[in-house]
Order: structure tokens, then C-alpha cells, then sequence
């Protein structure tokens, strides 16, 4: 995800005040945090990250918190007064949060190869296209978070992954030939997985669903559907409902004028064989 807002720093001492807050409140109720985060669907992970100021409180977890340990909307007072944080906008980040929480992740991509299918070399090549450029620490940060964004793949309890990515994208050698191979290699045994479906949009189509551009659907633990796009402009964590079945609509359209899967392994074949 490359968004065309300006990067903003953390402001980690209120972020570990709202914290302790947190954690001062789920005490006072006779929570731990294993329970706490039981009652809330979530992983006491999450909690812990939270409380130690390590994770930004979401605004909608802190309505559910508030709501659960009867503290009269002070957290979500709190999240709504929280500086503007971080080096991705908040919508990304909680984009993020939402994708490793994930029961199902459905992405179309029209630009770059999804970023959690990137190997390192070309999410290095993708990052290094970035105007301003990253300072070298700066892309090495944006580097590592992507690939630690891919552990939900191979995690015991996998999401059910969707990918729908349009024909140019796998032909553009970002990177240049070799990240190219190893590029569509990664594709193809990502392919090969029981819970991800690949399906590759032809060029040969006159038109498809997904010309309006990038987009990501998912659901939540709690079965909520939510969705994610971005633009030069900004990000968006979508939770319309009626916005969210738009999107939902075009995507089972997209997957209707993509290629099967079987069919995109067999276009995965072809090419790596040409290359």
C-alpha cells in the first residue's frame, strides 16, 4: 500500500497514556487480558500491544471496551482526541490491524502484485518507486512490515484468500527479469495453497468490472464486512454496508471475467516458461 498523503510520526506518549488507561479499567473490572480480549474477539495480543502503547486503540474497539467495562465513552473520548498518528494514515493502519485479524481477505489489483504475494525483491523495487523516496532506514522499516504482513498465510488458522490481479501486473518485470522470475514463482506456488484462490484477469478483455482500481474486501471475527481502497488522495477503510456490497458486487463480477483458477496456474506456467 503506497498512499499519497505525507507521512506523519507517532505520538507515543499519549498513545501509552490512553494505554494505561486501558489497562487501569480493565483491572478495576476484574479482567486479565486474556479475558478481556475473549470477550472482545480479539487476540490478547492486541490487548497487551494496546496497554503498552505499542498499538493504536481503534475506534471501534474502544466504543465496545467502553461499552463492556462500563466506562462511560472515556476511551473512545480518548482515541478521539489522540494526535494525528503515524507513517501510514489511520485508515491503513487499521486496515492492517483488520487484515491479521482476518477470517476472509478477498483483494483485485491492477497496479502492483498484492502486497502480501510480494517477495522482498519486488517489494523492494515497488518501495523504491516512491516520490519522495524513502530514506534508506525508512525503506528497509517499509520492507520488513510487508513481509511480516505474509505470516498470515502460513499461520495455523489461516483466513480464506481471494486474489483477482490483472494480466499487466504479472507481465510488468518490476525489478527487472530476475525479481521478475522469482516474482511469478511466488504466484505460482502461492497457487498451490488450499486456501487461497489466484485468478488472473485477462488482457484480451475490452473491459472489466475493476476499472475504477484497487480494492479489499474482508471479514471480521465478529462476521462485520469490511473494505479497504486507496487512491493518490488517501486511503479508506470502508464500513458502509451499501458501500461495501458495491464493492462486493464488482468483485464477484471480477471473478466471473478472470480467468478459473486452474486456468491463471496454467498462465503462470506459460510465462515462467518464456521467461
Amino acid at each position: 500500500m503506497n498512499s499519497g498523503k505525507l507521512p506523519r510520526k507517532k505520538n507515543y506518549s499519549s498513545m501509552r497514556m490512553l494505554g494505561a488507561q486501558l489497562q487501569a479499567a480493565r483491572k478495576a473490572a476484574g479482567y486479565t487480558q486474556r479475558s478481556l480480549a475473549g470477550r472482545l474477539n480479539v487476540d490478547e495480543e492486541t490487548i497487551a500491544s494496546i496497554e503498552q502503547g505499542r498499538r493504536v486503540l481503534m475506534p471501534d474497539l474502544a466504543v465496545l471496551i467502553d461499552d463492556l467495562l462500563d466506562t462511560k465513552g472515556m476511551l473512545a473520548a480518548g482515541v478521539a482526541k489522540l494526535p494525528e498518528v503515524d507513517q501510514l494514515p489511520l485508515n491503513a493502519e487499521q486496515y492492517m490491524q483488520h487484515e491479521h485479524d482476518a477470517l476472509s481477505l478477498s483483494w483485485f489489483d491492477a497496479l502492483v502484485m498484492p502486497g502480501i504475494l510480494q517477495t522482498e525483491a519486488y517489494a523492494r523495487a515497488v518501495f523504491r518507486c516512491r516520490v519522495p523516496a524513502f530514506s534508506a532506514e525508512k525503506l528497509e522499516e517499509m520492507i520488513a512490515e510487508r513481509l511480516n504482513r505474509q505470516e498470515i498465510i502460513h499461520r495455523p488458522d489461516p483466513p480464506t484468500l481471494s486474489f483477482v490481479i490483472w494480466e499487466p501486473v504479472i507481465r510488468f518485470p518490476v525489478g527487472g527479469p530476475e525479481a521478475h522470475r522469482e516474482q511469478i514463482e511466488r504466484l505460482r506456488d502461492s497457487a498451490d495453497i488450499p486456501h487461497v484462490s489466484l485468478q488472473i484477469l485477462p488482457l484480451k478483455r475490452d473491459g472489466h468490472a475493476g476499472i475504477g482500481g484497487f480494492f479489499t474486501l474482508m471479514e471480521t471475527p465478529d462476521h462485520q464486512q469490511l473494505a479497504y481502497t486507496e487512491s493518490y488522495g488517501g486511503s479508506e477503510l470502508v464500513r458502509d454496508p451499501e458501500w461495501v456490497s458495491f464493492l462486493a458486487r464488482k468483485y464477484a463480477m471480477l471473478r466471473s471475467q478472470a480467468l478459473t483458477p486452474e486456468f491463471s496456474a496454467s498462465l503462470l506456467d506459460d510465462l515462467l516458461g518464456e521467461l
